[in-house]
């Protein structure tokens, strides 16, 4: 005698139901209409979202050079912080935000530079 706690999964008549076929789309508002796109439609083109200055240093960091990313306007930590895990994997490094700067590991100038561009930033080479 089968248990009554188990469900047969061996395709039984359990689960063939289905809970909207009693439903009719009566009555009800049609979809929005979908507009043929062509390749003729333009895009608008993105806005520049200002200039950010890229900076290579390598003072009181043992030696070691990092990339610094700085003077972002209008763009908030997690935004910078999402930015920051982006260049680092494009760069292959590691990174951080600190102060509002994202730091990059090495002299990874030119990766940022194209990284920056395409999320429309004015990329500036600053400093050594």
């Amino acid at each position: 005698m089968p248990d009554p706690k188990h469900i047969a999964a061996a395709g039984g008549s359990g689960l063939t139901q289905n809970p909207f076929a009693a439903l009719s789309s009566e009555g009800l508002p049609s979809g929005p209409e979908k507009l043929p796109v062509s390749s003729t439609t333009k895009q608008q083109p993105k806005k520049h979202r200002g200039r950010v200055d890229i900076l290579r240093v390598k003072a009181g960091r043992g030696g070691k050079t990092v990339t610094v990313i700085k003077n972002f306007v209008g763009i908030g930590l997690p935004e910078k912080e999402q930015l920051a895990k982006l260049v680092q994997r494009a760069c292959g490094t590691g990174g951080t935000v600190k102060n509002g700067q994202i730091e990059i590991q090495g002299d990874k100038r030119e990766e940022v530079a194209r990284i920056l561009t395409e999320a429309n930033f004015h990329p500036v080479f600053a400093g050594g």
